[in-house]
């Protein structure tokens, strides 16, 4: 497990797209001399096609672009997009791309799931929000709530050096007016005196960081623990510890999705709420919009926000990347928000509601707690994966689209 912490860094909460967007299209902007951009999805909607043009113009006044895209999350660019792009000198690579078989993508698992922005090695980015509409209020009722973090200090030093080390290891390439995402303030940071560390989970030196992290501190909690997660289906150890820092007496509040952006999700994670609410977890569903986010805090200075889910995917397949932040005050900020979230915006979750038809779910619970329980084993059968990438457009054809 990294435990390489990184003094004396800014940090700022960034909520949603309104937020992240401003703060990172503005870095981008100013860019002078490299931009390394990690990220699951680009679509081709008004968050898309504005990325597009500013790393168009950094590109030509010089910037060294390096993007890379996951071949799953972002398969359906179109190839004018991807050729802009490549004409102007950013340089475009995908994950593990795949052409589709009858009509489906076959490349389900193993993601590049992680958000990283890293702008002249001065300030990165760390988060869940991918660029597209979708994260923005106007998007509608399906508008995703989401987080990330800027920062500034020593430990974007670290958030470059992740990224530059995946291109190097699985590349054959060498790398070679009016904005609708304009804030009138900028964003004050919560904190300049972070202490950081940035965990990385892949599939080969690092497969448990995450959830080694998160062991860690919720078995050491005292006080209070709280978790906002978007697909909650954890492993067995996570969720033991969740109800035994209950059991003695930690006030411990799970935030999940009460409008879910995939039904399936949701019904995965009520298969666990009678084991946690009878120990005591209080957990709340959110329900004004689906909830996207992948963040924790722990008594008042332990604070997690990055890429990974609390589900087999993210913890057992994916590439993922979070910042473990160790501060007081920007503790507080997240742990003021999450709390107006549960006050506000979310519905209480009883035992008696839970307990209501249990009677057909416990089948399926003791088979989801056996699931669980043995899953990193079972994903031990599955055969070795090399990932690699690909350039998605520099004179060869899209995977899966006609040129």
């Amino acid at each position: 497990m990294n435990n390489q912490w990184r003094p004396d860094n800014q940090v700022q909460l960034l909520i949603n797209g309104e937020d992240y967007f401003a703060s990172a299209f503005a870095a981008i902007e100013q860019a002078r001399v490299e931009i390394l951009l990690e990220t699951f999805i680009i679509f081709e909607d008004k968050v898309g096609k504005q990325l597009q043009q500013l790393l168009i113009a950094a590109a030509k006044r010089g910037v060294k672009v390096e993007m890379l895209v996951d071949g799953y999350g972002t398969a359906d660019l179109s190839v004018d997009y991807l050729r802009e792009l490549s004409d102007a000198g950013v340089h475009l690579q995908a994950f593990d791309p795949s052409p589709k078989r009858l009509g489906l993508r076959t490349n389900l698992f193993r993601r590049l799931h992680r958000k990283i922005l890293v702008v002249d090695g001065e300030v990165g980015f760390v988060g869940g929000i991918n660029y597209c509409a979708d994260h923005l209020a106007d998007f509608g009722p399906m508008a995703k709530q989401d987080y990330a973090v800027q920062v500034r200090g020593p430990i974007v030093a670290d958030l470059q050096r992740a990224t530059l080390r995946l291109l190097e290891q699985h590349s054959a390439l060498k790398p070679g007016s009016r904005r609708w995402w304009q804030r009138r303030v900028p964003i004050a940071p919560d904190s300049d005196q972070a202490s950081m560390t940035l965990c990385i989970r892949d599939n080969q030196d690092h497969p448990n960081d995450i959830e080694q992290h998160y062991l860690r501190a919720l078995n050491g909690a005292r006080e209070r623990i709280t978790i906002a997660n978007a697909y909650f289906f954890p492993g067995y150890r996570l969720l033991r510890a969740i109800r035994n820092a209950a059991r003695r007496g930690v006030r411990v509040t799970l935030v999940l999705q009460g409008v879910p952006d995939m039904p399936w999700v949701r019904m995965c994670s009520r298969l666990l709420y009678n084991y946690l609410i009878s120990d005591g977890v209080r957990i709340f569903e959110y329900c004004e919009r689906p909830l996207h986010g992948k963040v924790a805090l722990v008594d008042r200075h332990w604070s997690t926000v990055g890429s990974s889910n609390l589900d087999p995917l993210s913890l057992a397949l994916n590439l993922e990347a979070n910042l473990i932040i160790r501060d007081e005050t920007f503790n507080t900020r997240l742990h003021e928000h999450l709390q107006e979230l549960t006050a506000h915006r979310c519905k209480a979750v009883s035992l008696k509601r839970v307990l209501r038809g249990y009677w057909w779910r416990a089948p399926l619970i003791f088979l989801t707690f056996h699931f669980i329980r043995h899953f990193p084993a079972l994903i031990g059968w599955l055969p070795a994966h090399v990932p690699r990438l690909k350039p998605l457009y520099e004179g060869h054809e899209l995977p899966g689209k006609p040129t």
